[in-house]
């Protein structure tokens, strides 16, 4: 019979009516059936109560209710929910039903514990006795997965019995389940946030529902209803709680399958999680940073894009219209200071002495051919930073092999349940600079591509998340083609040089992110992520994800690359782009203490990040101008690509302020740099 402790209106009269007897069962405990939709309560309400069956609305409501008797028992079988909550008919009928519950048995489907055992952990904060039936454990053994039973029992601190709906194997165990029912445990986190008051009056459970927000509960009883930052509080800990759960009791019942569950263990504890990850990264630049950066776009952008897509569009227009045309042999270091050098003047294609002896410079593949169009709108569309020609090149050539090979990877590590666990684990760190663990996501695919990775910040949960990880991207993370010319000049400049550098840069990472959390209005969301098993990925599954998502990107990305191109062609023909070099020429030679040729660079870094790091190349750089070279060129304004998306992205405000903010960083913390060990 309803108490006065709980305050929840429930019809005794409608719900405990025995149907065979005609007697009201008010001295019975009460078992309430409780689970997810399809968890296969039905099975075991049959099992227990048998014939003696009442079929019923609960009061005000089309929800129907089924109610026995086993024993000194009353078994009544709940609507299938998600939660404890009032958010609809069948959550606020089984909340009512819950408070008043002696005993739950709380049935779960082992195929879906990552969903399932949530609603589990809220009935054991609400402070009931509750016991867990873990149902169709034959098809889990079938996909031979293994479920520690006796595990998740002490991790739970309540009873657990496995049990298969086909056959009624380990239906024998609910009379004794049922006597061994208790309260599990709690964390100190939840309690904490539970009103005392509430908890010695009206009980446990009551205390919960008012915490997480229940209105009607709390308009009930005159409680003040707990905020939304308090519900989303309770359910991240009760969401980690559960990960951290499964993550021990869940994995494919072999070798194989006992291997990965270590792995998923291991990946989330920062002890051994942090060298999983740095393994993880070491991997993940061979892979992009040598083998797709450097080998493979070396071939589609090198000899695709330019050596047969450029060379033949730009020679079929230079058949009509004015243009020079300079090929310059190359030594075998690839250095443009070869033998000789050859220049083709106006109409020369119908000389052919002249045409013979262009076929034969640009027959040797060692050459290096410039068109230089006379006509500014053919300059404009197909000269050096030409919009079809240089947008075409980028796109396709470099930019394509790039994203791709970075959207399989991650395919890769988010099938195999790795991803998550590194977001898990990376929560509490990027907390502290107002970021989630799902920030990990964009700034791993910042080390592939900017742009690509300035579109993905979509995944977080918050503008202000967004602008801080935006910023980082675009500050302080080289892309690969860029990181791959930093790695050679680094190295080739010392170990004190790396050292500076690296500690400039994690500096700068650390403050940027600090400033703009301390800054920015508004709060940052926390985590609320799923833990699958780790396995082996699924073919099909990172295939499917990294076709629709680089399709996806590639779309987007285009009609903004079109526009940054047709930027960079107009400051060409217009010559602003060199009033910036004469510009910045003072500043790198008497602030950077850096080679006047090192401004040319910068520019060019403008356009394309790894074009400005490749201009350092060929400068007579000490030790510790590399350094500061380096440091100003990854720090330095986003390439016009990643500028375009992030004024997509982040709105034309947010967007300038963050590219000029980069221009000032860059020389400010360069030139502070240079003044110490220069």
């Amino acid at each position: 019979m309803r108490t006065e402790a709980t305050g929840i209106k429930v019809d005794p009269k409608n719900l405990l009516q025995n149907p065979v007897q005609g007697s009201t069962l008010i001295e019975r405990k009460r078992v309430v059936l409780v689970g997810n939709p399809n968890v296969g309560k039905s099975c075991v309400f049959n099992y227990l109560s048998g014939a003696y069956v009442d079929v019923s609305n609960f009061p005000g409501t089309t929800v129907a209710l089924s109610s026995g008797n086993y024993k000194e028992y009353e078994i009544i079988d709940t609507p299938g929910i998600y939660g404890v909550s009032s958010f609809n008919d069948e959550e606020r009928v089984a909340r009512d039903v819950i408070i008043e519950a002696d005993i739950i048995i709380n049935v779960v489907n082992s195929l879906h514990l990552e969903r399932d055992l949530f609603l589990t952990k809220q009935l054991i904060e609400m402070g009931k006795k509750v016991t867990i039936v873990l149902n169709f454990t034959d098809e889990v053994k079938r996909k031979k997965i293994k479920i520690d039973s006796a595990r998740l029992s002490a991790l739970f601190g309540v009873e657990v019995i496995e049990t298969s709906a086909v056959n009624k194997s380990g239906f024998e165990k609910l009379p004794e389940a049922i006597k061994k029912a208790r309260t599990g445990f709690v964390s100190g986190e939840i309690t904490g946030r539970l009103n005392q008051h509430i908890i010695n009056n009206h009980g446990r459970g009551l205390a919960l529902l008012v915490a997480e927000g229940d209105e009607e509960v709390s308009a009930k009883y005159g409680f003040e209803c707990g905020s939304a930052d308090d519900r989303e509080a309770i359910y991240i800990e009760r969401r980690k709680t559960v990960n951290e759960i499964i993550a021990e009791v869940e994995y494919e019942d072999s070798s194989k399958g006992r291997f990965f569950n270590l792995l998923g263990s291991l990946s989330l504890n920062p002890v051994t999680g942090l060298p999983i990850l740095a393994v993880v990264l070491v991997i993940l630049y061979y892979l992009i940073g040598d083998v797709v950066a450097q080998q493979v776009v070396g071939y589609t952008e090198d000899v695709l894009g330019k050596q047969y897509f450029e060379f033949y569009t730009k020679s079929f227009v230079s058949e009509v219209s004015a243009v020079d045309i300079n090929v310059t042999e190359l030594d075998a270091e690839g250095n443009t200071g070869g033998s000789r050098e050859f220049s083709f003047k106006e109409g020369f294609r119908y000389d052919p002495v002249l045409k013979e002896s262009f076929d034969k410079a640009v027959s040797n593949k060692d050459t290096q051919v410039d068109f230089n169009f006379k006509n500014p709108i053919v300059k404009l569309f197909f000269g050096e930073f030409g919009v079809f020609s240089m947008t075409i090149t980028y796109l396709l050539f470099l930019l394509l092999p790039l994203v791709m090979a970075f959207y399989l990877v991650m395919a890769i590590l988010e099938d195999s349940g790795y991803l998550p666990r590194l977001a898990t684990m990376m929560d509490r760190s990027l907390s502290r600079v107002g970021l989630n663990g799902r920030a990990v996501i964009p700034i791993l695919l910042g080390f592939g591509c900017v742009t690509m990775a300035t579109i993905t910040t979509r995944i977080l949960g918050s503008e202000r998340e967004k602008t801080i990880a935006t910023a980082i991207l675009q500050f302080v993370i080289p892309c690969s083609a860029q990181l791959a010319v930093i790695a050679v000049l680094a190295a080739t400049a010392g170990p004190q040089a790396m050292l500076v550098y690296a500690a400039v840069i994690v500096t700068m990472m650390i403050t940027v992110s600090t400033v703009l959390h301390k800054m920015l209005p508004g709060q940052s969301t926390p985590l609320l992520i799923d833990l699958p098993m780790m396995r082996i990925p699924r073919i099909d599954n990172i295939l499917k994800k990294t076709w629709h998502r680089s399709i996806g990107f590639m779309k987007e990305a285009s009609v903004w690359f079109f526009i940054g191109a047709l930027g960079v062609g107009l400051m060409e023909i217009t010559g602003l782009l060199k009033v910036f070099t004469d510009f910045l020429t003072p500043i790198t030679v008497n602030w950077l203490k850096l080679p006047a040729e090192a401004s040319v660079a910068f520019v060019m870094g403008t356009v394309r990040r790894d074009f400005g790091a490749a201009g350092l190349f060929n400068l007579a750089l000490t030790p510790m101008q590399v350094a500061v070279s380096l440091i100003v060129i990854t720090l330095f304004v986003p390439c016009i690509a990643s500028f375009m998306v992030m004024l997509k992205e982040r709105g034309w405000k947010e967007g300038f302020t963050i590219w000029v903010s980069a221009w000032v960083i860059a020389f400010l913390v360069g030139g502070l740099t240079a003044l110490v060990v220069i």
